[in-house]
């Protein structure tokens, strides 16, 4: 999605140019820009799974930053955590939405529809925890891993009252979901 990437760009100072869905120079080379500081930060960070770097590179760079950073903290204790899923369009946080919902098979997995996550703004990560390969479930792990990687631009999910979400973490912004929602869509800073 044009639009959503120049939003990105935008919201990160990278593209001067009018929202407007259209890929043109501006665009690339806001991309390129976005790309070189993702590729500094991983060289100064660290380099993790393919996975993770995948996710990773998804993310505003300060959420790059602290992912990283959050990554190579916890793995120093011995945790295999990798960073699973980090920006999502409004399109797949509808379709997780709707999971265990309307009929649909499975446990819900989040409370927020489209618009309403700081994954939808490029801000937010989920992790998984892994030993021997197998996907580790518990809770007890995930707060471990908070403990170990947490740092203090971080919000972490597992702290939540009305939908605990440890493998969540997100840039702690000091705005609400609808005036960061507002901001990244006008491509404003919001962070």
């Amino acid at each position: 999605d044009v639009l959503f990437q120049q939003r990105l760009f935008k919201t990160a100072r990278l593209y001067p140019g009018a929202l407007d869905g259209v890929w043109g120079p501006l665009t690339d080379r806001a991309a390129g820009a976005f790309a070189m500081a993702g590729e500094d930060l991983a060289c100064r960070f660290g380099r993790f799974d393919a996975r993770s770097e995948r996710q990773i590179a998804t993310l505003q760079i300060a959420a790059q930053r602290s992912a990283r950073v959050f990554l190579a903290r916890t793995r120093a204790t011995g945790l295999d955590a990798r960073v699973i899923s980090a920006t999502r369009s409004y399109g797949e946080q509808n379709h997780l939405f709707r999971r265990g919902r309307y009929g649909r098979p499975g446990p819900k997995v989040t409370n927020a529809r489209g618009g309403q996550s700081n994954h939808n703004f490029a801000i937010a990560w989920d992790i998984g925890l892994f030993e021997g390969g197998a996907y580790l479930t518990g809770t007890a792990a995930y707060e471990r891993a908070a403990r170990a990687g947490l740092i203090d631009e971080l919000e972490w999910g597992g702290t939540w009252r009305t939908f605990r979400d440890t493998p969540h973490y997100q840039l702690a912004n000091g705005l609400s979901i609808p005036a960061t929602r507002a901001l990244f869509e006008a491509g404003e800073p919001y962070f």
